[in-house]
């Protein structure tokens, strides 16, 4: 069983950057999937971002890649999600996730979920 808690949301203005930590229970955090996903009021859930079991692929939605990045500390039990060049459609509330598989980009089959952490773009 796993528990995950995000932080690091917030303001940031259009243009900077921030940085979502995942923090993560369970001695064998560091076999799971996990991935990044928001969502907006009004709309559906996203998929952002997501690293297999083995760290050996990763995966990025085409309207974060090449400005946001996954990544996950096995020995702090930590997922990250750096956000680079925030737009205002950023604006969302932003969740981690984990599964014992490799599940890709599918948010209905990742088991375990963080609350959640807003994260708000200024213009």
């Amino acid at each position: 069983q796993v528990q995950l808690v995000e932080s690091g949301g917030g303001l940031v203005q259009a243009g900077g950057s921030l940085r979502l930590s995942c923090a993560a229970s369970g001695r064998t955090f560091s076999t799971y999937a996990i991935a990044w996903f928001r969502q907006a009021p009004g709309k559906e859930r996203e998929f952002l971002a997501a690293m297999s079991r083995s760290g050996t692929s990763t995966y990025y939605a085409a309207s974060v890649k090449g400005r946001f990045i996954i990544s996950r500390d096995n020995v702090n039990n930590t997922v990250y999600l750096q956000m680079n060049s925030m737009k205002p459609e950023d604006t969302a509330v932003y969740y981690c996730a984990a599964d014992p598989s490799d599940v890709g980009r599918h948010d209905t089959r990742y088991a375990y979920w963080g609350q959640g952490t807003q994260v708000t773009v200024s213009s």
